[in-house]
């Protein structure tokens, strides 16, 4: 017992602060490594990186790493968000709330696509990339000329239309006194009556096969004997046919980070990226009714297949493959996590 008494007094000693810098464990934050995590950007610009950009370079960029999911006019793509328009409606039963008609402050807009975006691979655009962007999203809600340039000298005196459309939030105050009385039990309200429904305010998915790609493949592929009896001659060989069902439903699970872009299975349509029901051992760029890059439309042109292999080098890093793929993905970098993968997409056929 005294043995165990002293072994715990021990690990709290080990554990008091005030003894760290006595035994030598941790150090101060260097500035660097501090600087590192405080990329917050305030409304009166505090946090802005040196740097510019204008809505024609912007666009560019747009479309390379931001269209894909909010269109090529910042118009949104299915259920992702407009970024556009909207102007005027904030007072309508079923307003569209986007960067020019809703948005306060434009640091917040810049602040945003620094964390977050592109959507995969957050944090990988320069601080004259996100400048530039911004810059196209106030071009596109016709708040800007295009060869304005937006930079970390200008952009916290630039006011979007609604920045006095907000109030303090006085909840504390106006608020809390109300709600911290005991509650009311019983006969609290005389009628009580649905006001509102979640489809009104656009947050239901309208897709019925959202879900699909999500449900776990009961079933293998078919045997691999009778797969390779009706394969091409010309497609390479694959060991996907003989994934063992555990393989498989790994692979379900880690497609959940590909369905919101990519649908599946029985019914399943052009989203924001192509369906993949068929991919394995396909010409890149063939789905039928989805508008490839140019840079796909010309690899597929040029004969690229996605074969086991190259799928799993698409799925590892998209742009080392096709450089200017819509796909912004920033890729699967476990090689199980991939193996996985294709032998979930194998089971789909046409």
């Amino acid at each position: 017992m005294s043995k165990f008494l002293n072994l715990t007094l021990g690990a709290i000693l080990l554990a008091t602060p005030a003894l760290a810098g006595d035994l030598g464990i941790g150090r101060p934050a260097l500035p660097e490594e501090v600087a590192a995590w405080n990329i917050e950007v305030r409304p009166d610009g505090l946090g802005l990186p040196a740097g510019s950009g204008d809505a024609l370079v912007g666009e560019e960029i747009f479309a390379e790493k931001c269209a894909a999911c909010h269109g090529d006019f910042a118009e949104g793509v299915d259920n992702w968000p407009k970024l556009a328009g909207g102007m005027n409606t904030l007072n309508h039963d079923d307003p569209l709330k986007t960067v020019g008609s809703y948005w306060p402050h434009l640091s917040t807009v810049w602040d945003y696509v620094n964390r977050s975006m592109p959507f995969g691979n957050a944090q990988s655009l320069t601080p004259d990339e996100v400048y530039a962007i911004t810059a196209y999203m106030l071009y596109s809600n016709d708040l800007i000329a295009d060869d304005f340039v937006l930079s970390d000298e200008n952009l916290a005196s630039f006011e979007l239309p609604n920045a006095g459309g907000f109030f303090i939030d006085d909840r504390d105050v106006s608020e809390y006194p109300q709600f911290s009385q005991p509650a009311c039990m019983e006969n609290c309200k005389d009628e009580v009556k649905i006001t509102m429904h979640a489809s009104v305010l656009d947050v239901t998915p309208n897709d019925p096969n959202d879900g699909a790609a999500a449900t776990p493949v009961a079933e293998p592929a078919a045997d691999p004997e009778t797969k390779a009896e009706a394969a091409p001659a010309e497609a390479p060989a694959t060991e996907v046919a003989a994934a063992d069902p555990a393989l498989i439903a790994a692979g379900a699970v880690v497609y959940k980070k590909c369905a919101a872009c990519h649908k599946v299975g029985e019914g399943a349509k052009n989203a924001t990226g192509p369906l993949l029901n068929g991919i394995v051992n396909s010409v890149a760029a063939t789905v039928d009714g989805y508008k490839f890059s140019a840079s796909m439309i010309e690899a597929g042109a040029a004969g690229l297949t996605w074969d086991t292999a190259t799928l799993s080098a698409f799925l590892e890093k998209p742009k080392n493959v096709v450089p200017k793929t819509k796909m912004t993905f920033a890729g699967l970098k476990k090689a199980e996590d991939r193996d996985a993968v294709i032998a979930y997409l194998a089971t789909f056929g046409q």
